[in-house]
């Protein structure tokens, strides 16, 4: 490392901790002064930081090298996407895990998955949490994410217009009120801490999804199956989510996975022909499973499973919003396979 950064527990005008070290460290990076992977320790950091914040991954990146901002223009450009306000625990909750600060108290953790629903998380590896939303707010948030990419649901011609928030199946879409509303389901959140056995988990800020129906002059745009994370073993623990706003069919694009891979990734890998690439092997031959769900149902799986959305061949589009929690301490290895 070739450039001098500021030590992560200076503030910046925010009053936030590593908010000022993350900015020089994302020009260095841009000025090629920086290499990202010689400072790996500080990943997990640098996302919860953009969790204290309200901010998504992508949108951040994007805006730091294509507006290349200063500083201040930086965080007026936070403070615009908060409303003008960022909420003083977010700010006060990561400034004391930057100073190692063992204060703040940490609540009981509730038991809301019954014996039968770990016997089948231990077993398969995801679960589907059923209507942790209401209708009404799952039809507002589809409302929102179609007016956000000038989407009709009434008039399938318009979903297939290119818009410059969609990037396959993805939309940029991350602060919005019912968005947020989401993300806050107390139930979702019990989930994650149940399956985390912690209660002191950051709420990130991910986007939305939007995949309609294939045809005869539109393909499927999405990602195929893959793993979000390195295939170095023994993987640590992580878990992914995502909320269904409309109800889906198996065909209808459905979230697809290969149930029950944590328990034999590493037998598998080793069972490899020397030369083979893991993340191009055929997932459905491994038994992936297209999971069908209503509006409002979550799913919950752990990120060691080979996981993708699916061509839609269905009817409307799917559409759907990712919710994760993570620990500030969460281990990501260094090494990528």
């Amino acid at each position: 490392m070739n450039v001098q950064l500021s030590a992560s527990h200076e503030t910046s005008r925010l009053g936030i901790m590593h908010l000022k070290r993350y900015w020089e460290k994302q020009q260095a990076i841009k000025n090629r002064q920086l290499n990202n992977v010689e400072i790996p320790d500080e990943w997990s950091l640098d996302d919860t930081l953009l969790a204290a914040l309200n901010l998504g991954l992508e949108q951040t990146i994007r805006h730091l090298y294509v507006s290349d901002p200063t500083l201040q223009e930086f965080e007026d450009w936070i403070l615009e996407l908060n409303g003008g306000i960022i909420p003083e625990k977010n700010i006060r909750q990561f400034n004391s895990y930057i100073l190692n600060d063992c204060k703040t108290k940490k609540r009981e953790i509730e038991q809301v998955l019954s014996d039968e629903d770990l016997r089948f998380w231990d077993q398969n590896g995801y679960l589907i949490i059923r209507q942790v939303i209401q209708k009404a707010d799952c039809e507002e948030a589809v409302k929102v994410i179609c007016d956000f990419i000038d989407a009709d649901l009434d008039h399938p011609e318009t979903w297939y217009k290119t818009h410059p928030a969609k990037q396959g199946v993805m939309v940029q879409l991350f602060q919005h009120e019912i968005l947020e509303k989401n993300r806050q389901s107390d139930k979702i959140r019990r989930v994650y801490e149940q399956l985390w056995n912690r209660t002191d988990l950051w709420l990130n800020t991910d986007r939305c999804g939007f995949n309609p129906p294939v045809t005869e002059t539109y393909t499927y745009q999405g990602f195929p199956m893959h793993w979000d994370v390195s295939l170095k073993q023994p993987m640590p623990f992580g878990l992914q989510g995502i909320l269904y706003l409309t109800d889906t069919s198996e065909d209808q694009g459905a979230f697809t996975l290969v149930p029950g891979f944590h328990n034999k990734i590493e037998q598998w890998l080793t069972n490899l022909p020397e030369g083979e690439n893991p993340r191009t092997q055929d997932f459905y031959a491994l038994g992936a499973k297209p999971i069908a769900a209503n509006a409002g149902d979550f799913i919950i799986w752990h990120h060691a499973l080979p996981h993708g959305s699916s061509p839609n061949l269905a009817h409307s589009p799917r559409i759907v919003q990712y919710i994760n929690y993570s620990p500030a301490d969460m281990d990501i290895e260094k090494e990528w396979i």
